[in-house]
């Protein structure tokens, strides 16, 4: 059992014990307890991945935080190994994300004329435009609920196609479908808007 005294966690509390005492309360301090049995860990892991000791640090601070929803959604029945999963796809999905920066950075410093006329990935929900968000989150909104959930957490949850995946029971092919799709008929949506503001 939890054992508490003073606001106090005992740390003869088992990981499990503390995984559904966070679950039920979303007591940060138990949280904590049980994110620091791992840090070591986690530090381990991003560093292996990220090959570099402040992105290492940056990890371990961005995955404490994705705890926070995660948990209370996930039956976990050996966090050290859940642990360990989720902080791989988390190094991977970053990795990912870089490597896809850079090859459009590179693609666009070879010919960015080329970059420009062949609208290389240029769809609007690439870009960081804050006076786009919200016709985006209408257009969003009006897409099949697969591709609007693959978009949401592709592109605002910053995951992975495997995760996405595992969380709507979809091949990775079907998710890269949905999303292709999605961000298709997004771009139909932005321009139909457009039109009718001239």
């Amino acid at each position: 059992m939890i054992f508490r005294l003073s606001g106090k966690i005992s740390n003869n509390d088992t990981d499990e014990e503390l995984v559904k005492a966070f679950s039920t309360s979303g007591d940060p301090e138990v949280l904590g307890e049980l994110y620091s049995r791992y840090m070591h860990l986690v530090y381990g892991v991003s560093l292996k991945y990220m090959k570099n000791r402040d992105e290492a640090m940056d990890a371990v601070m961005q995955i404490f935080e994705k705890l926070v929803d995660e948990i209370p959604k996930q039956e976990i029945e050996n966090f050290s190994s859940w642990l360990h999963v989720v902080t791989k796809n988390y190094c991977l999905m970053q990795l990912r994300a870089k490597k896809s920066h850079d090859e459009k950075h590179n693609k666009w410093v070879i010919d960015p004329g080329n970059f420009m006329e062949s609208g290389y990935d240029l769809h609007p929900i690439d870009k960081d435009e804050p006076d786009m968000e919200k016709a985006l989150a209408d257009c969003i909104e009006r897409l099949k609920e697969d591709q609007k959930e693959c978009i949401r957490q592709f592109y605002y949850e910053n995951r992975c196609y495997n995760e996405i995946a595992g969380n709507l029971g979809l091949s990775e092919k079907k998710v890269k479908s949905h999303l292709q799709n999605g961000k298709r008929n997004l771009k139909l949506c932005l321009e139909e808007k457009d039109e009718r503001k001239r």
